[in-house]
């Protein structure tokens, strides 16, 4: 969320209080590019680690992090970011289009909450 309200106000003109439906879907989308950016080489990682036969990382995640490192260099933790990023945007800009729906209803049903 954070990266999201970030993006949010610096979208926002001067003097609004709330952002064009355009501005969420760009927020909420480059938010979740954003978080697939910084959690990549985890996700990476553990699906390493998943789908190796039994006992190929009886050192678990450290060792695969270092034969991964080893073999294939520090750009294999980033294996797979294309598609991850196609998907990344829209699904998060609906997510938020959603949030934002939801916020603005709760406001209608709970006025003065």
């Amino acid at each position: 969320f954070m990266t999201y309200e970030w993006i949010q106000e610096l979208l926002k003109p001067d003097g609004a209080t709330e952002v064009s439906t355009l501005s969420t879907v760009f927020a909420g989308g480059m938010a979740g590019v954003f978080n697939w950016l910084i959690g990549m080489p985890a996700d990476v990682l553990k699906s390493r680690l998943q789908t190796a036969p039994e006992g190929t990382y009886p050192g678990g995640i450290k060792q695969v992090f270092g034969e991964l490192i080893r073999q294939e260099g520090v750009t294999a933790l980033y294996k797979g970011c294309a598609p991850v990023m196609m998907r990344a945007f829209p699904a998060n800009a609906a997510c938020f289009i959603g949030f934002e729906f939801c916020m603005k209803v709760l406001k209608w049903l709970l006025p003065n909450s």
